[in-house]
């Protein structure tokens, strides 16, 4: 499995010269293997997944929602793939708390007056499915998906993706409960060679922001011990979170959990 990622910001984009380091493109990663592509969240970092991907066979590929809020989809309308002819693409996402399906939102998103381009604009052999959260499916023979329920407002889903006895685990956005267990984050990263976790805060900063559907650096350590959990990256940065604030907090977490890293735009993985 080779995973990059592509956006690792949360909330939204912060491009500038104090967030260089680490990126300021919205939550996209990239997972490669079975000869086939699974790509979690569509946040504006999928722009530029979709210039790497130009200019060479697509293969099949599956797009991966934790849920609808805009960082996790603006970039779904500017991701070159998808106007592509020839591309074969299955986007999914869980049925939540919303009314509407999976391709009725994303068409909603892609209407006068929030955008000028429709979705049937897209090219590519595109599907839309919707499924149970908490359900299981394979993408491929032996290229598993697991999911569960995430604690964040109007919902969320994580993912847990197998393949030859490896596996990585995205769990963002979910907001823990101080000092209780989350089963459903537990299932995803039980074992887990890589673990992209939300820490979107520190401990100090979450009673501000209680309700806020995040989490923080500190129970990521926490959980990840628990779990067994190889790699954990640290994702979904604060975008107040400069790069000197995000290099503080990778010192920390490191010294409380050796091998723990902040992901970084561009870092690639090989598992």
């Amino acid at each position: 499995m080779v995973v990059k990622v592509w956006g690792a910001r949360g909330s939204v984009p912060c491009p500038g010269p104090r967030t260089v380091k680490y990126g300021g493109n919205t939550s996209c990663i990239e997972v490669r293997c079975a000869g086939r592509r699974i790509v979690l969240d569509g946040g504006t970092g999928i722009r530029e997944l979709g210039r790497a991907m130009s200019g060479e066979p697509c293969g099949p590929t599956d797009v991966l929602l934790t849920h609808f809020h805009l960082d996790h989809i603006a970039g779904l309308p500017f991701w070159g793939p998808a106007y592509t002819p020839g591309n074969s693409i299955v986007f999914r996402a869980a049925r939540l708390q919303q009314t509407f399906g999976l391709r009725e939102i994303l068409h909603k998103m892609m209407s006068p007056p929030l955008f000028p381009i429709p979705l049937d604009e897209f090219r590519a052999d595109v599907r839309f499915e919707d499924f149970s959260c908490g359900a299981g499916f394979e993408v491929a023979p032996g290229l598993r998906v697991d999911t569960r329920p995430l604690n964040h407002p109007g919902g969320a889903c994580g993912y847990r993706i197998s393949h030859g006895g490896r596996s990585v685990a995205y769990v963002t956005d979910t907001e823990h409960v101080p000092g209780q267990d989350d089963g459903n984050v537990l299932d995803l990263m039980r074992g887990a060679d890589l673990v992209f976790y939300d820490a979107t805060y520190t401990e100090e900063e979450l009673p501000a922001h209680r309700g806020w559907g995040h989490s923080t650096w500190e129970e990521a350590v926490r959980l990840s011990e628990i779990a067994g959990v190889g790699t954990l990256a640290l994702f979904h940065h604060d975008p107040k979170h400069e790069d000197d604030d995000l290099d503080r907090i990778a010192d920390l977490a490191a010294a409380a959990r050796p091998g723990t890293i902040v992901t970084r735009e561009g870092a690639e993985f090989r598992l």
